[in-house]
């Protein structure tokens, strides 16, 4: 069994940042996902591949997963985008450019 530890990033439909903060164990897939014979949707009979648990420090979730021997991969960090100017920047005062069409 094996464990990924991330930080998510920001959610792309929505402005907030509230489920960044957290990190996340989450467990790798063991078994590749199935079809329903009946229906035909995309079954999965892998148990651990459903839990995340969520940690306030990634020094927590790395003792954690040490603790009940699971073997973990740190994802690397998400840097946050550079912030983009406003629209209300093109006519502001001191302005360095000319504004041009």
């Amino acid at each position: 069994m094996t464990a990924r530890i991330y930080r998510p990033s920001k959610n792309a439909m929505q402005s907030g940042k509230a489920a960044t903060e957290k990190w996340v164990l989450e467990f790798e897939p063991e078994k590749p996902y199935g079809r329903d014979p009946l229906m035909g949707w995309t079954t999965m009979s892998d148990m651990p591949q459903q839990v995340k648990l969520r940690f306030e420090t990634k020094e927590a979730a790395i003792a954690f997963a040490e603790r009940n021997g699971i073997a973990f991969c740190m994802l690397p960090e998400h840097a946050p985008a550079p912030k983009h100017k406003s629209y209300a920047d093109n006519f502001r005062f001191g302005r360095k450019h000319n504004w041009t069409h």
